[in-house]
């Protein structure tokens, strides 16, 4: 499955707001509609997003890929502050942007510089998957229960998934694995996207609310959690999907191992720890209204972030492309980004 393709001058990608009712593509032909698509979720999940950056970066090059060199770089530079400003919390969104900004500003050729790298970029996160779905697999026995949180898979990322990857992979070694998808409130990644994708591949899945994840770890014979990653910081600790932290703390009072899988370009080695991360808030509506039907009386506060940060010392191993990082992570982390 390829979530987002560049054709051309667009930018065509899956509108994840539909599924599993519909599987529509939405083709974006300027910045504002791909920066709509990633501030409204029709595209989301960190790889996926540095991918949709990128990718708006190399739209804006091939547009002006005949004006001099200036007016490039300030068409450039103003795509670049308008995605900037989507999402705080997925570093591959802000990496991304800057990869390709830097190539650009040091290049004679701005347009041909931008084009280039982004589509390094997407070519990158497809390989960097394939492989950490072949080092995550190795964890996975066949018979193994697995519980996983959001959504990791294909749609997550440029075509192949990182949680739900390392799944797939191990389901494709033949091992028959049993899953369990939290619902993932309060936009239900994992009851619409999760299982959709798990379905597509013909594994078994159960779809759970967030508040039984407890019973089921005790009950159902759980004996893998493994999520996926919008920052992972220096020492480890990793943000992902509110509810993340929750599942972390309850692997570890069950025994059970906890895996967070993200390619090395989800890991931000400038931010120290996670109490670095900035967490984004989204709008109370999504809360405040369920199939557009109020729920919570207006009075009411909300609160609703969208991530939560889990501390390195739950976390028994994270999936990269480069392996599989083990405690101390400060010194795990470092090397793997040195060999990168």
């Amino acid at each position: 499955m390829r979530t987002i393709e560049l054709k051309g001058e667009k930018v065509i990608m899956i509108d994840q707001t539909l599924l599993p009712r519909e599987v529509r593509l939405i083709e974006c032909h300027d910045t504002e509609c791909i920066a709509e698509a990633i501030e409204n979720l029709r595209i989301r999940g960190a790889p996926a997003l540095g991918v949709a950056a990128a990718f708006s970066l190399a739209q804006t090059a091939l547009k002006h890929a005949n004006s001099p060199r200036n007016e490039v770089l300030a068409a450039l530079e103003k795509t670049y502050r308008r995605i900037k400003a989507t999402r705080p919390t997925a570093v591959n969104l802000h990496l991304a942007l800057e990869r390709v900004m830097s190539r650009a500003r040091e290049s004679e050729n701005p347009a041909e510089a931008a084009y280039k790298e982004a589509l390094r970029i997407y070519e990158e996160d497809f390989e960097a998957n394939r492989k950490l779905g072949e080092y995550g697999a190795e964890l996975f026995e066949d018979g193994d229960v697995v519980l996983t949180h959001c959504n990791t898979g294909a749609l997550a990322t440029a075509s192949y998934g990182t949680a739900l990857g390392v799944i797939i992979t191990a389901w494709r070694q033949g091992k028959k694995l049993r899953v369990f998808a939290d619902e993932t409130r309060p936009l239900l990644q994992g009851a619409r996207l999760t299982a959709w994708e798990l379905v597509q591949e013909g594994i078994p899945v159960t779809v759970i609310t967030d508040s039984s994840a407890a019973y089921v770890m005790r009950t159902q014979g759980v004996s893998k959690v493994i999520v996926g990653a919008d920052r992972i910081a220096a020492n480890g600790d990793t943000a992902n999907k509110i509810g993340t932290y929750s599942l972390a703390i309850l692997a570890k009072e069950h025994g059970i191992p906890f895996y967070v899988a993200a390619p090395l370009s989800t890991i931000d080695p400038a931010t120290p720890s996670g109490e670095h991360i900035p967490v984004e808030y989204r709008r109370r509506e999504e809360i405040e209204f369920f199939n557009s039907q109020r729920i919570v009386p207006p009075e009411a506060e909300i609160l609703n972030p969208a991530f939560d940060v889990t501390p390195a010392e739950y976390i028994s191993g994270i999936i990269t492309e480069a392996g599989v990082l083990t405690p101390p992570y400060e010194e795990s982390i470092a090397r793997a980004l040195k060999k990168r």
